[in-house]
């Protein structure tokens, strides 16, 4: 038989992962500083608020969050649903 090695693929690397999470921090970082930087036509007066659109960005994802864990009371079915 031979001896064969399980391929390792690149999410399996744990330095690859944190590879990513270093790019994606960084990427974030240079989207807010580049908020400072870029002039944007503004529409309301609350968008004037430095790095409005990524605060924003998190509260939506914090919300949508919460509320999906408060759904999953109402929606979730039992395992054994399809076996009844």
């Amino acid at each position: 038989m031979e001896n064969e090695q399980e391929k390792v693929h690149f999410f399996d690397r744990p330095e690859n992962i944190r590879r990513m999470l270093k790019g994606f921090y960084a990427l974030c970082i240079l989207l807010v500083l580049l908020d400072f930087v870029v002039h944007r036509h503004i529409g309301f007066g609350w968008e004037k608020i430095p790095a409005f659109y990524a605060i924003y960005g998190f509260i939506a994802c914090v919300v949508l969050v919460v509320l999906a864990k408060i759904m999953r009371k109402y929606v979730m079915r039992k395992e054994d649903y399809y076996n009844d």
